[in-house]
């Protein structure tokens, strides 16, 4: 809260100290009716009822204006400027409501410019603007100031009287007539406009006051602003005194120092407490095994502390920097001591399946024993989550017999967070890097940068960038972290990185790594997951002992497909752990000794099934087609629906789907089109039918390529009026010829297939090669077709015209 009025005064000065003189108005223009307003237009000031302002003019306008009333002797009415920008306002700029104001004097000073000093009177409301002035003219309807009776408004005076005092009493320099005027103010609403004139808000604020017409709604008004510039003041000078405080502390404590520096000597103890300090850093330094350059830079900084005196605000940086460099681990680690075997023994113990990812890890571990000295690859598994990326980095350090070390990079988006920060800035530190290697005590360990695909950018700079020389084995030899200003060899740490996508990892970036693709899993090995190691694993964490509690395999694969649909076995391991604490809580009860668990107890503990197959009911009608996609989270089934309505041709797509998915809709439709006559379509009904496709799951965003095929079979089945195999699904690019292109991620496709319970799968012929990545139990319950054309998937999965007859089934309850 500023007082306006006077700090006004003061930037201006007093008008005849400023030697201004007073200017006698021009010659008489056109007359203004007397119900009507000269009105000047003001930018970011409002003059309340009651107040005296300046106004300084410098539009033509409003010192016509102006000249005319002075000269005219009327008064003006002052209205805010909805937009300060506007230079030459008009009715529509300006707000409704204003203020009659009286023109007290009218001042030119020496440099030329006007100003007016005014005097409130009275609220106003602008009716209606008149032409033929060389300024705004307009009747106006004067609004009287309500009556203040009653209890409610009197105790709201007094409490406005109360905290405008307190808030002028914690003003440094407020004037004494300002707190008598508010002491000595006895109507409600002077008080209220006199604050809110007087108050530091912006100028809309105080124009939602001056068109608060109600008294008891405007005092509300003020007290909350009032209150609010209240608590600000009391923070600040709360803030002032604290810092003053800490100021006489240091002070203190800088004399109490020096007094005691000064007994020391005289007794003669000197300062054989510091120079023991120093002395035990100077031995550190030497032991910490730093090479030449670096301990160089230590010793120099260790001479620096010693002429500095420990009072110094510098002397508490400088002694935690020379702790960082030597807490760092800088001599060279022990040679790996590698056991091929014992390495796949140890692989095939903490995880089940992944048979290719656990082979690369071997021949990773074995060409690392056979050349110490080489550069390996940085690896990079690339999964869904809950696969086991980050437990694999821990079994790869449990063979190799290292540390382990993990950052999590998710999130980061500051280039400090890798390098770290300068030294000049407070509270600096080094970067992750540096500080893993420190907690790991080692640079012989193995440091898994998670999330890699998960970095993001911003004003600070870009983090994948600074990871660049980290990950690349001919640059970090002679890594430097902006903290420690010196080298750090870190081609003795083994990195691994894990990401979910590759996509959002830098060109750059991504080719210093090798990429190893971790699949989802089979329901099948959720199983046998669930049984080596979650089941175990959730037992402790619930305080189960071996023997009160068991869990059938049918309740395990009951589980993994009607409670949970992923490619990792996170949902599972939850889901596994529900069980175990009802198990707890009947065994605490005293209820049972031993839990049993069958699938026909899951819906009591896990609830009603969350998934279940619906293949067959959504392809029970022409028109429906399942296709595959990718997801970063493994893959899922992708329903295609399409209709048609009596119209102009129009194609409409729903269900958020991106460009190239839209055009692969128009491709389909135009494939089908050109195939009517092969299909069995009469061609002339394209022109008179409006067709409707969709893609269920609308909130979701959804793009690519590879619902080409299935984006053809749906409009081909729609317009044949012959229903889609229920137990097919098919994924594939079209061209305008009908070839059926190859797509990827068809391992994750294949596997959310048999998650699904779909029997047949439709693949382009040139994905033949891609079967080899999918497990053989995939391959044992689908039958794989390939496709080199739409016309082999329209064999594949048309039925008859006399079997498409949509089939009845029974109406779901819905409760």
């Amino acid at each position: 809260m500023t007082l306006e009025l006077d700090s006004a005064n003061r930037k201006q000065g007093d008008p005849e100290a400023n030697s201004a003189s007073v200017q006698s108005p021009p010659e008489e223009g056109n007359a203004v009716p007397a119900e009507a307003l000269i009105i000047v237009p003001v930018r970011r000031m409002v003059l309340f009822p009651g107040m005296i302002l300046p106004i300084t003019l410098g539009r033509e306008g409003s010192i016509a204006a102006a000249q005319a009333a002075a000269r005219a002797k009327r008064p003006i009415g002052v209205l805010l400027q909805r937009d300060a920008e506007v230079e030459k306002p008009r009715a529509d700029d300006l707000s409704l409501v204003g203020t009659v104001a009286n023109i007290v004097r009218y001042i030119t000073t020496p440099d030329g410019t006007h100003h007016v000093i005014c005097q409130g009177l009275q609220r106003f409301r602008a009716v209606e603007y008149l032409d033929g002035y060389p300024f705004l003219v307009a009747r106006v309807a004067r609004i009287e100031e309500p009556e203040a009776a009653g209890s409610e408004i009197e105790a709201r005076l007094v409490q406005l009287r109360e905290r405008a005092l307190e808030v002028l009493e914690l003003l440094p320099q407020a004037p004494p007539e300002l707190v008598e005027g508010v002491q000595a103010m006895r109507s409600a609403g002077g008080l209220a406009d006199l604050v809110g004139g007087i108050m530091d808000i912006e100028a809309a604020q105080k124009q939602v006051l001056l068109e608060t017409v109600d008294l008891q709604k405007r005092l509300d008004r003020v007290l909350e602003m009032l209150g609010h510039r209240l608590e600000v003041l009391k923070l600040s000078r709360e803030i002032d005194e604290r810092t003053k405080a800490s100021l006489d502390a240091t002070q203190r404590k800088y004399l109490l120092r020096e007094q005691m520096k000064s007994i020391q000597k005289e007794l003669g103890e000197g300062e054989d407490g510091q120079a023991a300090e120093l002395e035990e850093l100077k031995k550190a330094i030497a032991g910490a095994g730093m090479p030449e350059e670096v301990e160089k830079q230590a010793t120099k900084e260790l001479k620096r502390l010693e002429r500095m005196s420990d009072a110094s605000g510098e002397h508490s940086m400088l002694r935690t920097y020379l702790d960082w460099l030597i807490e760092l681990p800088w001599k060279t680690p022990a040679p790996d001591a590698i056991d091929v075997a014992e390495a796949r023994r140890i692989l095939d113990a903490d995880h089940f399946g992944l048979d290719q990812v656990k082979k690369r890890i071997v021949e990773f571990l074995a060409v690392r024993k056979l050349n110490p000295e080489g550069h390996g690859p940085i690896l990079c598994f690339v999964g869904p989550p809950g696969v086991g990326k980050t437990s694999l980095g821990q079994s790869v350090a449990k063979a190799l017999g290292r540390k382990f070390a993990r950052v999590s990079l998710g999130g980061v988006h500051d280039e400090a967070e890798i390098r770290g920060h300068r030294r000049t800035y407070i509270g600096a530190l080094p970067g992750n890097i540096i500080q893993a290697l420190k907690k790991a005590g080692t640079r012989g360990c193995v440091m898994m940068l998670d999330e890699i695909d998960k970095l993001g950018a911003g004003f600070q700079g870009d983090p994948s960038s600074a990871l660049l020389e980290v990950l690349d084995p001919a640059q970090n030899n002679s890594f430097r972290d902006n903290y420690l200003a010196v080298p750090y060899d870190l081609s003795s740490v083994l990195f691994i990185t894990t990401a979910n996508v590759l996509d959002t990892i830098p060109g750059p970036l991504r080719d210093r790594m090798e990429i190893i693709q971790i699949p989802g899993y089979t329901q099948e090995e959720k199983r046998e997951i669930a049984r080596r190691y979650l089941l175990a694993r959730q037992m402790k964490e619930n305080g189960l002992k071996e023997g009160q509690f068991e869990i059938t395999d049918a309740a395990l694969t009951a589980i993994i497909r009607d409670y949970t649909r992923e490619a990792g076995v996170r949902s599972l391991e939850r889901q596994i752990g529900a069980a175990c604490r009802r198990a707890a809580v009947r065994i605490a009860e005293g209820a049972a000794q031993t839990v049993n668990i069958d699938e026909g107890d899951l819906a009591e503990i896990l609830g009603p099934t969350k998934f279940e197959n619906e293949v067959a009911l959504r392809t029970a009608v022409p028109g429906v087609a399942t296709g595959l996609a990718w997801t970063p989270v493994g893959g899922d089934i992708l329903f295609i629906e399409a209709s048609r309505t009596p119209g102009a041709g129009k194609l409409i797509l729903t269900g958020q789907l991106g460009d190239v998915m839209k055009e692969s809709v128009q491709a389909a439709l135009t494939l089908v089109k050109s195939r009517a006559s092969s299909l069995g379509i009469d061609g002339k009904g394209f022109g008179k039918t409006d067709v409707h496709v969709h893609v269920p799951a609308g909130a979701i965003p959804k793009d690519g390529p590879s619902a080409g095929v299935a984006m053809f079979t749906a409009l081909a089945s729609l317009f044949a009026e012959r229903a889609v195999r229920a137990d097919t699904a098919m994924t594939g690019e079209i061209s305008l010829r009908g070839l059926v292109l190859p797509v990827g991620g068809i391992k994750e496709k294949v596997l959310a297939a048999m998650r699904a319970g779909i029997r047949r799968v439709l693949l382009p012929e040139r994905n033949r090669k891609d079967l080899e990545e999918v497990p053989a139990e995939a391959k044992q319950k689908i039958e794989f077709v390939f496709l080199r054309d739409v016309d082999e998937a329209v064999r594949a999965v048309l039925e008859p015209r006399a079997a498409s007859k949509p089939r009845p089934h029974k109406r779901a309850r819905v409760r």
